[in-house]
């Protein structure tokens, strides 16, 4: 039985309400992507001292999404049946914890035990927090909140590469940690005390009841499968592209570290802001249309990224910076509406079982493993021919979302937001 809630609101405090959490989730997932690609800027000095493989390196992120994945089926069993907030609050608080005690690890093993955990505390927000927000907001506003909030993604993980850079090269790799798991103590205990717990399913006109058959409703919805599988094939590359590339630009390039980690970081705050805003408006136009925009716009970003991607890995040293900085924009047009897609797709009651659905997917076959498939590759061959294999999955991922537009569900006018 789903835990109850309380009456909705009046209009004004629920407009607050849903403000006030789109505010403070989106901090948190800021910082959460701070803490995630802090590793990738230190990752150089990291394989130095533990004397490890490029395959070694990889897998660091390898057991990270092995935790995140087993994690995510039992908090979206969590987040359809109890309140989300104070598991919001204990996941922030555990990943900040994870982060700060990483300045006693002394092993590549304990590494990658430290890492797998971190992994357990993201997985449960970044399950809970879209549910949570899809709540607040119907139908036709989730494109425009889930783009804001997945602005926190090309933002934060460039300050992740920033911190972990300059931070790791003045003051030891293991500082960096310690830096970054401050704010994320700060920005939980504000949502323990500031934001509220919305009524699960207020956004639409029906209750929200979780029955048995409606979670496997979930393998048979084709609009809901051809949007993770596409995420998935996206997040194939733009993990492993954003996991390589600080060592790319070092070894091919001829970077420092600093440098390497500061030019990756202005390439992707800059690039992957611009592009997941501008994904966010140009599908919340085009949706007015029709709903395949949701769908249509990450098809045709994956395929356009493809050319500039290419002359990255392999073209002349001098249009490396250039195209790649294309390359993340063109991706990053498609990271709104492909999560506004997933929640669109699906009922309200089971809003965190499909999160959790598709964390696990994305995870599993994308940046789980190609990390570690590039860093095998590039052990046998060269960084660049292993960094070739994101280009094939970027092609795929334009062909399963060309497909998914047919099985776009309609958008339709609900309700006000309510918050408990």
């Amino acid at each position: 039985m789903m835990a109850s809630a309380t009456k909705p609101a009046g209009k004004s405090v629920s407009i607050a309400g849903a403000t006030t959490a789109l505010i403070l989730l989106t901090a948190l997932n800021f910082v959460n992507y701070i803490d995630r690609y802090i590793l990738p800027g230190v990752q150089e000095q990291i394989k130095g001292e533990f004397r490890l493989t490029d395959e070694h390196i990889g897998t660091l992120t390898f057991w990270f999404m092995i935790a995140y994945m087993a994690t995510s089926p039992v908090t979206g069993w969590l987040g359809d049946r109890f309140p989300r907030k104070p598991m919001i609050v204990v996941a922030a608080l555990f990943w900040s914890g994870i982060n700060f005690f990483t300045a006693s690890v002394t092993s590549y093993d304990s590494l990658n035990l430290r890492h797998a955990a971190l992994g357990i505390g993201e997985a449960s927000f970044g399950i809970f927090a879209p549910a949570l927000l899809s709540d607040f907001y119907p139908p036709e506003q989730r494109n425009r909140v889930l783009t804001i909030f997945n602005v926190a993604i090309p933002v934060g993980a460039a300050l992740g590469y920033l911190v972990g850079g300059v931070i790791g090269e003045r003051y030891g790799w293991r500082h960096a940690f310690i830096v970054s798991a401050i704010p994320g103590v700060i920005i939980a205990l504000l949502i323990l005390f500031f934001m509220k717990e919305p009524e699960r399913g207020a956004s639409q006109h029906e209750k929200a009841k979780l029955e048995k058959r409606t979670v496997l409703t979930l393998i048979k919805n084709k609009a809901y499968l051809a949007s993770i599988l596409g995420y998935a094939a996206v997040t194939f590359s733009l993990g492993g592209i954003s996991w390589w590339m600080p060592s790319f630009l070092q070894r091919i390039g001829g970077r420092t570290q600093s440098n390497a980690a500061f030019l990756m970081g202005a390439i992707t705050v800059v690039t992957g802001l611009l592009g997941t805003i501008t994904g966010g408006v140009i599908a919340q136009r085009w949706s007015k249309k029709t709903p395949k925009a949701l769908y249509l716009v990450p098809a045709i970003s994956a395929a356009l990224a493809v050319p500039p991607a290419l002359v990255c890995f392999f073209g002349p040293h001098n249009l490396t910076v250039p195209s790649l900085a294309l390359a993340i924009f063109l991706i990053f047009l498609g990271t709104g509406p492909v999560n506004a897609a997933t929640m669109n797709a699906v009922r309200p009651e089971v809003r965190a079982t499909a999160m959790a659905g598709q964390l696990f997917i994305i995870h599993a076959l994308g940046d789980a493993i190609s990390p570690r498939i590039i860093g095998a590759v590039s052990d046998r061959s060269t960084l660049n021919l292993g960094l070739g294999s994101t280009l094939i999955t970027l092609l795929l991922a334009a062909v399963i979302f060309f497909i998914g537009a047919r099985y776009a569900p309609p958008l339709t006018e609900e309700a006000p937001i309510a918050a408990a």
